[in-house]
């Protein structure tokens, strides 16, 4: 089994430079394209929780689909925004990175060094 979970698109230069940067350290790790494999609510209500992270925290504000929803607009629940999240995953900043009952977002890709 893999030490270290990351979630994470695989056109993303972020995600590509993290999953280097733990190739590199030798550790093992497990890869989950999250737009083949979508989160559900319940998986990334717990990887915030285990970040310490909100919602609001994660939410890529620059992607068009923030925009076309008009989120800047309004003001919604922690609930409905991971569902808007599980519906449109380029809502989610990434990656998401988990060793243990610890989970970071890996921005920049150098912070996955705290897990290594």
């Amino acid at each position: 089994m893999s030490d270290i979970t990351i979630y994470q698109k695989p056109t993303c230069t972020t995600c590509r430079q993290t999953m280097q940067l733990v190739r590199d350290s030798g550790m093992d790790f497990k890869a989950i394209n999250y737009y083949e494999e979508p989160f559900t609510k319940e998986l990334l209500k717990g990887l915030l929780k285990k970040a310490g992270l909100s919602p609001k925290d994660v939410l890529r504000t620059k992607e068009d689909i923030y925009k076309e929803l008009g989120l800047a607009k309004k003001n919604l629940s922690d609930d409905e925004l991971i569902a808007l999240m599980v519906q449109h995953p380029d809502l989610i900043q990434r990656p998401i990175v988990v060793k243990g009952d610890t989970a970071i977002l890996a921005r920049p890709a150098e912070s996955v060094k705290k897990l290594l």
